[in-house]
């Protein structure tokens, strides 16, 4: 199965975000709500992606743009996207930022780190 989304500019851009139940998932989430409400891209839903659900693949599959935010090691995100075909993305890992999964408040100066790269990775 090929998802491959058409990277075509005719579509919206997508942020999907790590929710989990880690501290690193309380500042990814937030961090994607954030570039949102920034007018960077519309937060979508990564169960719909996981679930398969038709609409939610037709309007990743329509993406002009698709950000995938982990807060972890674990990738979830990324594989989740993956599984299902998508290939075309681009990856941030907050990790990367020097947040580590137990050990990272999720403080506004964390979410805000998180979605100023998570802006300079959209554009």
């Amino acid at each position: 199965m090929s998802e491959k989304n058409s990277n075509e500019g005719n579509g919206v851009s997508l942020i999907f975000a790590c929710s989990g139940a880690a501290d690193v998932g309380e500042i990814s989430d937030p961090a994607a709500r954030k570039m949102s409400k920034d007018g960077l891209g519309k937060m979508f839903c990564l169960a719909g992606i996981g679930g398969r659900v038709e609409p939610v693949m037709q309007k990743t599959r329509s993406a002009s743009k698709i950000l995938a935010i982990d807060g972890c090691g674990l990738d979830c995100v990324k594989n989740c996207l993956e599984q299902v075909g998508f290939t075309e993305f681009r990856h941030l890992q907050i990790a990367e930022l020097g947040m580590e999964k137990g050990k990272s408040m999720p403080t506004d100066e964390s979410i805000n780190k998180v979605a100023a790269k998570g802006r300079e990775m959209m554009s």
